[in-house]
């Protein structure tokens, strides 16, 4: 199990939560224990959402691997060029 911060109104939508309890391998495995544990957070995650693992943010590595004891943020959507 690795513990996964949730901010902005990814939060808001996960009733305030500020962090989950949650197993995954991979960052797609991750959004999709995510999406069980807060089904709510569903449509949020299919317009987009950022992964930040150790300081690096991921918007589109989804097989990204997660190393044991990573520090994990789930972050909304980022815009910009």
């Amino acid at each position: 199990m690795m513990k996964v911060f949730l901010s902005g109104s990814i939060k808001s939508v996960a009733g305030g939560r500020e962090a989950l309890e949650l197993e995954a391998k991979t960052i797609h495995q991750l959004l999709q224990a995510l999406e069980r544990e807060v089904p709510a957070l569903a449509s949020q995650i299919e317009q987009g959402v950022a992964v930040s693992i150790d300081g690096q943010i991921f918007r589109d590595d989804w097989f990204q691997k997660i190393p044991l004891g990573a520090e994990i943020f789930i972050l909304p959507k980022l815009a910009g060029g």
